[in-house]
C-alpha cells in the first residue's frame, strides 16, 4: 500500500512538473517560441498558397492571414527570447543561436523589418492575389535574415 502511494505521489509530481515546462517537459520559452513560429509558418502559407495561385484567393482569408502576421509580429515576445534558452545551452532542444543575444545582435532591427513589411503586407493583402505576391517578398526577406543570422543552419 505504502509503495502504490510513492508510486502515485510520483506520477503526479511527474506530471505536474512536466505541465509547468509546457506540457511537454520541454522548457516553456522554447515551447512558446515554437508556437509563434508555428503561427507565422500557418498564416505565410496561406498567403503564399493564394498568391502562388495554388489555393483559390479569398479576400476574407488573405486578410484575416495578414492582420495575423501584423499581431503575431508587433506581440511581445520578452517572456520567451531570453537568455539560457539558446541550443548552446539546450542544445537539440532549440536551434536559437547564442548570438541572438550579443551586444551587436540586429535581431531587435529584424524583428522591427518583420512588423513593417506585415503591415504593409495587410494593407494590400484584401486586395488580391496580384498584389499579395510582391507584398510578401519584404516579409519573407525579414524571416529568412533572422534564420540565416540566428538559428541553426539546415544544412
Amino acid at each position: 500500500m505504502k509503495l502504490l502511494l510513492v508510486l502515485s505521489l510520483s506520477a503526479i509530481v511527474a506530471t505536474a512538473t512536466s505541465v509547468s515546462a509546457g506540457g511537454h517537459g520541454g522548457n516553456p520559452a522554447v515551447t512558446a517560441r515554437k508556437a509563434h513560429m508555428q503561427l507565422y509558418q500557418h498564416n505565410l502559407m496561406i498567403l503564399g498558397n493564394m498568391a502562388r495561385g495554388n489555393t483559390e484567393y479569398d479576400t476574407a482569408a488573405a486578410q484575416a492571414a495578414a492582420d495575423n502576421l501584423v499581431s503575431l509580429s508587433t506581440l511581445s515576445q520578452a517572456g520567451y527570447w531570453i537568455p539560457g534558452t539558446t541550443n548552446a545551452e539546450l542544445g537539440d532542444e532549440t536551434r536559437l543561436l547564442p548570438a541572438v543575444f550579443e551586444a551587436d545582435s540586429t535581431a531587435r532591427q529584424i524583428g522591427a523589418d518583420l512588423a513593417a513589411a506585415s503591415v504593409a503586407l495587410a494593407a494590400v493583402a484584401g486586395t488580391g492575389p496580384e498584389a499579395v505576391g510582391p507584398a510578401l517578398g519584404p516579409v519573407g526577406a525579414a524571416c529568412t535574415a533572422c534564420h540565416r543570422a540566428y538559428r541553426v543552419s539546415d544544412n
